[in-house]
């Protein structure tokens, strides 16, 4: 018996022709390896998760779940993904291997040395021991640029929305950007087509996820999907068609459609549900995949404006949404603070804000800005029924707080000095370790 032998997992339709012939070979000891069927992601799933190590997934590419969340379960238990047979799906071409992080790709009709060929290049046998190899380094394609993220979110009521209107519709009028400002709407009730009175469907968010569950579309490709409000300066993405639709979309085609839109657009302004609870407040999986939109944009978002009214109740909810964005891992110096429908007085205004300051200490939370920002109250249903710009005093003040924020981190992040050259000795020597 040989110490070593390869553990294959493959998954694929029943009848897949080279199913069958993996099998006999691994059964006939022409290759020192076990092969197990699988006939689901959900039966992947269990083998990964059972202690057990795998050489490699063996995925057969007409299978509907191969897409980057599969993948990504697989990197979880550091297991390689081998594509089998034609990736053109449809007569597009297939996505790069070097963007889906796959190890490697095979034809259909691959014969054993084939298969001997990519297990020695990408695979590590399995030992007959007890010892487990450590897992295998992140390998990560190299970073790219990104457009800034600004999300807007806020309790029910509070005028999120229309906030996060009057913030692309100020920074469209930055000339940083070129006029490629989007609002993209990632609430899971989406309101923005109603806002901009949108009669077509689509495209928007799902075919957006869609189209990077298994590719990177390039930047045009992205624009195409959004359409422009040249009154208001930006382009808009439509979001979900109907709240329950947030089932059809897989966490890792999320978090890649959101890096899609930051390199297609100079600035990204979110429209977001303020809800971030997930598995480890509540205990439940579906419910962190169900916010999976605000939490993921909310993480990597370069400014994050919590939206809230005066008021008992409105400052509660205010201090709540804000510490559910900081238990997610957001810093508190990238939140600000906006009270919409405030009230004109300065006195009334200042004791609003005193509240404020005074429950957030009490938690051990500094936001970005020393107080809020005071939007007043405007009747602003017949200018987004028309379609008019925003008014000013909406606009200005919170376009402006979020450029000073961006701006002030931007100075004090890290420069990005790019790869660092390694000389000999510079990481150390054998000697040292065994020492």
């Amino acid at each position: 018996m040989q110490e070593e032998r390869f553990v294959l997992l493959g998954l694929a339709p029943a009848r897949a022709a080279w199913f069958d012939s993996v099998a006999q070979w691994t059964t006939s000891a022409a290759i020192a390896a076990e092969f197990v069927k699988c006939m689901s992601v959900e039966e992947v799933r269990t083998r990964l998760s059972s202690g057990r190590r795998h050489s490699a997934l063996f995925v057969d590419s007409s299978v509907p779940a191969f897409d980057r969340d599969l993948i990504d379960l697989c990197r979880q238990f550091a297991t390689p993904v081998i594509v089998v047979g034609d990736r053109r799906r449809g007569g597009a071409a297939g996505p790069a291997l070097v963007d889906l992080r796959v190890a490697a790709e095979l034809p259909a009709a691959f014969g054993p040395d084939d298969l001997i060929d990519v297990l020695a290049h990408h695979c590590r046998p399995v030992s007959t021991g007890a010892v487990l190899p450590p897992l295998l380094a992140d390998s990560t394609p190299g970073t790219f640029w990104q457009a800034p993220l600004v999300t807007v979110s806020g309790a029910g009521g509070t005028g999120a929305s229309t906030i996060a209107m009057a913030v692309a519709s100020g920074l469209s009028r930055d000339p940083r950007y070129g006029g490629r400002v989007l609002l993209a709407d990632l609430a899971r009730r989406a309101d923005q087509a109603m806002f901009h009175d949108s009669a077509d469907l689509g495209p928007g968010l799902q075919e957006l996820v869609d189209a990077h569950r298994t590719g990177r579309p390039e930047p045009d490709d992205v624009a195409a999907m959004t359409f422009a409000v040249p009154r208001r300066g930006y382009h808009l993405l439509l979001g979900l068609r109907t709240a329950e639709s947030w089932s059809a979309l897989r966490p890792r085609a999320i978090d890649a459609a959101v890096a899609g839109l930051r390199r297609g657009f100079q600035m990204v302004v979110a429209d977001l549900t303020g809800d971030f609870e997930g598995e480890n407040d509540g205990g439940s999986i579906d419910v962190q995949e169900r916010n999976h939109l605000a939490r993921s944009a909310a993480l990597h978002a370069t400014v994050n404006v919590v939206v809230g009214v005066p008021g008992l109740k409105g400052t509660h909810s205010l201090v709540h949404t804000i510490r559910s964005l900081t238990r997610v891992g957001v810093d508190a110096e990238r939140i600000i603070v906006v009270l919409n429908r405030s009230p004109r007085h300065p006195r009334t205004r200042a004791e609003s804000g005193r509240a404020l300051a005074h429950l957030l200490d009490g938690y051990g939370l500094e936001v970005a800005l020393a107080g809020p920002v005071h939007l007043p109250e405007r009747k602003l249903e017949e200018i987004v029924r028309d379609g008019s710009p925003l008014p000013t005093p909406i606009v200005e003040p919170v376009t402006r707080a979020v450029l000073l924020v961006a701006d002030r981190l931007a100075d004090t992040a890290p420069p990005d000095t790019g790869p660092t050259r390694i000389t000999p000795g510079s990481l150390g020597t054998w000697a040292a370790e065994d020492a």
